[in-house]
C-alpha cells in the first residue's frame, strides 16, 4: 500500500477532530497493529465521533454499546431463543459480532459484563452455551471512558486493561482548531462527509504488511530493557507484562509502517512507549500520594537506557 492511500485515511480524519493529527496517527497506528484502544477523556473532547470516522472511512460493520450498570453479558454477546414453531433455539448475534466495537464508557458496566469481553479481545471468538463462536476479522475494540467521574462506575481491572494493545488521551484541541471546528459544524458535521478511503480487504492486507516490517535484534532488545526497566522500577508494584512487550513491538512496526519505511527505529519504541505501556503499569502508594505518574516513570526509564544506534 502506498503512502498516498494512508495520506488520503489521514486527511480523512484530520478534519472530523480538529488539532489533534499525533493523537490520530497514534490511534491508527493501533488499527493496523490490530491492537484495541481505551480512549480514556473528559467528556466532549470527540472520543465516540473519532471512532465513527474510523469505522467510515475503512468501511469497517460498526456497532456501538452504551455500558450501564444493568447491562447483561447477553446483551453484548447475544443469547439462544427458543423458536416454538419446531421447538429449536436460535442464536441472536451481539453487538459484539462487528469489525469494530464502540464500548462507550466501559468502566459504567458491572465487572460480569466487563469481563464478558475478554475472551473476544484476547482470542477473536466467543463462547456462549457450550460453543465456541469466531468473530469476524478484524474484530477491534474503542472503548471509552471518563476519568474523572468515579459515581456508579467499576474501575477496569489490571486483566482486562492488559488487553487493550493502547490507552490514549485527546485531551482539548488548541483555541484556533476549536474556533475552526465551530465553523465546521456550523451547518453541517464533518463526519457526514468522510467516505471509505480504504476497504476491509485493505485493512486486512496493511495489518499481515505491519508484521513484515524488519525489527533488528539490537532494537528489539531496547524495548525489552525498557519493559524490564518498569519490573525493577522501585515505585513500580506491578511492571510491563509480556503481553505488553509484544505490543510495543508490534507498535514499533505500524508506526515505520505508517511512515512509509520497512524497518523499525528506536525512535519509534521512543514514540509508542508511553500509550502501550503507561495503563498497565501499578504504582506504590508513596508515587500516588507523591504526585507520582506512570507518564513520568516511562520517561525516566527511557532516559536511562542506551538507545541503539
Amino acid at each position: 500500500m502506498n503512502t498516498d492511500r494512508i495520506d488520503a485515511l489521514r486527511n480523512a480524519l484530520y478534519p472530523v477532530i480538529r488539532g489533534k493529527k499525533a493523537e490520530i496517527d497514534i490511534l491508527l497506528t493501533a488499527i493496523f497493529a490490530g491492537g484495541h484502544v481505551l480512549l480514556e477523556d473528559m467528556p466532549g473532547t470527540g472520543k465516540t465521533t473519532l471512532a465513527r470516522a474510523i469505522a467510515r472511512s475503512l468501511d469497517l460493520k460498526f456497532a456501538r454499546i452504551q455500558f450501564t450498570p444493568d447491562l447483561l453479558p447477553s446483551d453484548l454477546l447475544g443469547i439462544s431463543i427458543l423458536n416454538p414453531r419446531d421447538g429449536t433455539f436460535v442464536f441472536n448475534e451481539g453487538p459484539v459480532f462487528t469489525n469494530l466495537l464502540l464500548a462507550d464508557e466501559i468502566n459504567r458496566a458491572s465487572p460480569c459484563t466487563q469481563s464478558a469481553l475478554l475472551e473476544a479481545m484476547n482470542e477473536g471468538q466467543v463462547s456462549i452455551d457450550n460453543q465456541t463462536r469466531r468473530l469476524s476479522p478484524p474484530f477491534l475494540v474503542i472503548a471509552t471512558e471518563n476519568p474523572v467521574e468515579y459515581q456508579g462506575t467499576y474501575p477496569l481491572p489490571e486483566a482486562q486493561l492488559d488487553r487493550f494493545f493502547l490507552r490514549l488521551s485527546l485531551g482539548y484541541p488548541p483555541p484556533d482548531e476549536e474556533l475552526q471546528m465551530l465553523f465546521d459544524r456550523q451547518r453541517t458535521d464533518p463526519i457526514d462527509a468522510v467516505q471509505p478511503v480504504l476497504s476491509l480487504g485493505d485493512l486486512l492486507s496493511a495489518q499481515e504488511a505491519v508484521r513484515e516490517v524488519a525489527v533488528e535484534p539490537d532494537v528489539a532488545k531496547y524495548a525489552l530493557r525498557i519493559a524490564d526497566g518498569t519490573r525493577h522500577h522501585p515505585d513500580i508494584t506491578m511492571g510491563a507484562s509480556p503481553r505488553a512487550s509484544l505490543a510495543l513491538f508490534r507498535a514499533a512496526q505500524a508506526r515505520a509502517w505508517l511512515d512509509g519505511r520497512d524497518f523499525a527505529t528506536p525512535s519509534d519504541v521512543q514514540e509508542m512507549v508511553v500509550p502501550v505501556f503507561a495503563h498497565r503499569l501499578g504504582l506504590s502508594s508513596g508515587a500516588r500520594w507523591g504526585g507520582g505518574s506512570a507518564e513520568s516513570m516511562l520517561r525516566d526509564i527511557l532516559s536511562r537506557e542506551k538507545v541503539p544506534v
